[in-house]
C-alpha cells in the first residue's frame, strides 16, 4: 500500500491520529487531528510533537513500549480520550501511533442524560416507558410508588404479560401502538388505585413507532374526594318523607321505668360494639327508632354516617335505585351523572331499614348479597365497592310469619335476626306513662316556652289509658294538649272525647264531680288574666274569702303573673 492511500485512509478518519518516531518527531497528522489541534498548516512533518500539545508525554510511553487505552487528556482545552499504540518494524520500536477522540460533546450527552434521568426520577407523576414491541424499558420512582410493584417486576417484561398477570386492568401503551395516536384512559393498578395514564408515541424518521412515554397520575384522592362530594349532595337532596340522616347523634332520650325497659337497655349496651345485625320488633309507635338511635350512639359508628330507609314509603319501583345506586345513562330517566346509593352512602356506618316487613321480594335477594359478600354494585355498573355496614331492621309485623308464608326469605330473616330485640308496647309496661309524661310535658314547655301542669285527675286518667299508639300517641298527646289548651293546669275535661269516654266508663263521675272540675278550670283562668285574688275574685262575682279557700280546699298552684 503507497503512502498517498494510507494517506488517503487516515484523512478519512473521524477520530485524530498522530503518527510519531522514536524521538517524538512528527512522521504523519490527519485532518482531524490538525482540526482538533487548531493547526491547518502541512509543515508539521519533522516537527516535535510537543509543539502541538505537550499533554500527550509520549516519551514516557516510548520508554516503556506498552500501550495506554482510553487515557482522558485535556487536548487543545478539550475533554478528550487517547489511545497510545507502539510501532514496531520487527523487534524494533520505531514509534507510535496516538489516537485522539473528542469526548467533550459526548460528555455533554453523557451530562444531559444524567439531568433526564434525574427528572424522571424525581418527577411527581409517574412515567413508564416501553418499546416498539411493548416491552417495559424505564420505570421511575413515583410509578413505584403508585403502583406498589418495583422496577425490577416491570423492566423487561412485555405489557401484554403483565396484563395477563393482573398488574392492570387495561394498557395505554398497547392502546397506543395499535393505533399510533396520544391516548388516555382511566386505570386501575393492583386492583386498589385509580390512575388517570396518557401513552405518547414517540415516532422514529421513518414515521414508525420508536417508543411509547406514558405518564400515570394519581386520581385516587381526587375520586375520593368526588365520591364525596356526590355524597354530600345526595344528603342534601334526602327526602324526609322516606328517609332521614344523621351524623352527630339525636336529641331524643331513652326514657323508662320499666323492668322490660330496663332489659332492653342492658342489652343493647352489650351489644352495641359489635358490627352484628340487630332487628327490632314490636307495635308501632313502641321507641323502636329511639332504640336504634341508641344503638348507633352507643357503637364505634356513631360519629360516621346514619341512614334511616323507610322500605314503605319509597315507591317499588325506586327503591333498588335508592338503596344501590346506579351510574350514568343505567335506564331511562337516570341522572347524567349518576347517583349514590343509600347503602354506600352510609359506608362505615349504620342503616335502619325501618319497616323491612315491606321491602320487596325482588330486593330481598340483593339486599341478602350485600350482607354475605359486604360488596355493593350500582345498577348498569361493572365495579363493586368493598361496603363496610351495620344494618338495623325495624318492623311491626310477624316476620317468621311472612316467611312461612313465603312473603320473606328465611336466609335474609336469619342474616337480620343476629340480635332481635323485641320492644314491648306501652299498655304492658305502664309504669312508664307517668315518666314519659313528665318528660314530654317538660320537653314542649321549654320547646314552645309555656309552663303548663297536669291535674292529678288528668294524670290518673293517663295512667290508666290502654294507648293504642303507644309512645307516639302519648307523645302527640302531650304537644297537643300544650299548645291547644289555653288554661294553665289540664284537667280531664281538656282531654279528647276518647279520653273521656274511657274514663268515665271506668269510674262514675257524678254531677258533682263534673261540676266541681267546671269550677277549678273558672277560677285557674280567672286567676291567669287577672294581677290579684282579689281581682279575680270580683271578676267570677264571689267573695275575696270564698275564692282564697276554694284555693286552700284544692291545694290549686297559683299561675305566675306577667
Amino acid at each position: 500500500m503507497n503512502k498517498d492511500i494510507l494517506e488517503s485512509i487516515f484523512s478519512s478518519m473521524s477520530n485524530g491520529v498522530i503518527l510519531v518516531d522514536h524521538n517524538e518527531k512528527v512522521l504523519l497528522m490527519n485532518a482531524s487531528a490538525q482540526k482538533l489541534l487548531n493547526y491547518d498548516h502541512q509543515d508539521y512533518i519533522g516537527k516535535d510533537v510537543r509543539e502541538f500539545e505537550p499533554n500527550l508525554q509520549i516519551s514516557h510511553f516510548l520508554q516503556s513500549g506498552e500501550s495506554t487505552i482510553g487515557v482522558n487528556m485535556t487536548i487543545a482545552g478539550l475533554h478528550c480520550m487517547v489511545n497510545q499504540t507502539p510501532l514496531y518494524q520487527g523487534d524494533k520500536l520505531i514509534g507510535a501511533v496516538c489516537v485522539i477522540q473528542d469526548i467533550s460533546q459526548m460528555e455533554q450527552y453523557r451530562s444531559l442524560l444524567s439531568q433526564m434521568e434525574k427528572i424522571i426520577e424525581f418527577s411527581t407523576d409517574g412515567l413508564y416507558v416501553v418499546d416498539k414491541e411493548g416491552l417495559t424499558l424505564i420505570v421511575n420512582s413515583a410509578y413505584e410508588e403508585m403502583s406498589g410493584f418495583q422496577r425490577e417486576e416491570l423492566i423487561g417484561h412485555r405489557m401484554s404479560d403483565l396484563v395477563k398477570q393482573g398488574h392492570f386492568d387495561q394498557s395505554v401503551s398497547l392502546l397506543v401502538l395499535r393505533e399510533k395516536k396520544r391516548i388516555s384512559i382511566l386505570q386501575q393498578i393492583g386492583q386498589h388505585k385509580d390512575v388517570m395514564v396518557t401513552g405518547n408515541p414517540v415516532f422514529d424518521e421513518e414515521g414508525n413507532i420508536h417508543m411509547v412515554v406514558t405518564s400515570v397520575r394519581d386520581i385516587t384522592q381526587l375520586n375520593d374526594l368526588t365520591n364525596e362530594l356526590k355524597k354530600a349532595k345526595s344528603f342534601l337532596e334526602m327526602s324526609p318523607n322516606r328517609y332521614t340522616f344523621s351524623s352527630d347523634g339525636t336529641d331524643e332520650k331513652v326514657i323508662f321505668q320499666s323492668s322490660q325497659m330496663r332489659e332492653i337497655i342492658e342489652k343493647v349496651k352489650q351489644i352495641a360494639s359489635f358490627p352484628t345485625s340487630v332487628l327490632l320488633s314490636g307495635p308501632s309507635g313502641a321507641g323502636k327508632e329511639v332504640i336504634a338511635n341508641l344503638v348507633h350512639q352507643l357503637s364505634d359508628r356513631k360519629d360516621k354516617p346514619f341512614i334511616k330507609v323507610n322500605c314503605g314509603a319509597i315507591p317499588e319501583q325506586l327503591l333498588e335505585s335508592e338503596l344501590f345506586g346506579y351510574e350514568k345513562g343505567a335506564f331511562t330517566g337516570a341522572r347524567q351523572e349518576g347517583k349514590v346509593g343509600l347503602l354506600e352512602l352510609a359506608d362505615k356506618g349504620t342503616v335502619l331499614l325501618d319497616e323491612v316487613g315491606e321491602l320487596p321480594f325482588s330486593l330481598q335477594v340483593k339486599l341478602l348479597r350485600v350482607l354475605q359478600e359486604k360488596k355493593i354494585q350500582r345498577l348498569g355498573g361493572s365495579k363493586v365497592k368493598q361496603l363496610d355496614i351495620r344494618i338495623i331492621s325495624a318492623t311491626n309485623r310477624n316476620l317468621q310469619e311472612l316467611v312461612r308464608k313465603g312473603e320473606f326469605r328465611e336466609d335474609l330473616y336469619y342474616r337480620l335476626q343476629v340480635i332481635e330485640l323485641s320492644i314491648p308496647p306501652l299498655s304492658q309496661r305502664p309504669e312508664d306513662v307517668e315518666i314519659l309524661l313528665d318528660h314530654f310535658f317538660a320537653y314542649f314547655c321549654k320547646l314552645y316556652n309555656v309552663e303548663k301542669h297536669v291535674s292529678s285527675e288528668t294524670k290518673h286518667i293517663l295512667q290508666s289509658y290502654h294507648w293504642p299508639g303507644n309512645v307516639r300517641e302519648l307523645r302527640n298527646l302531650v304537644e297537643s294538649m300544650i299548645v291547644s289548651v289555653p288554661s294553665f293546669t289540664i284537667e280531664p275535661v281538656d282531654l279528647p272525647p276518647h279520653f273521656s269516654i274511657h274514663s268515665y266508663s271506668e269510674s262514675a263521675h257524678t254531677l258533682k264531680l263534673r261540676m266541681e272540675q267546671f269550677e277549678k278550670r273558672m277560677i285557674i283562668e280567672a286567676l291567669q288574666k287577672k294581677p290579684s285574688i282579689r281581682k279575680a275574685a270580683e271578676y267570677l262575682g264571689v267573695d275575696h274569702s270564698t275564692l282564697v279557700k276554694k284555693i286552700k280546699k284544692w291545694n290549686m298552684t297559683i299561675p305566675p303573673r306577667a
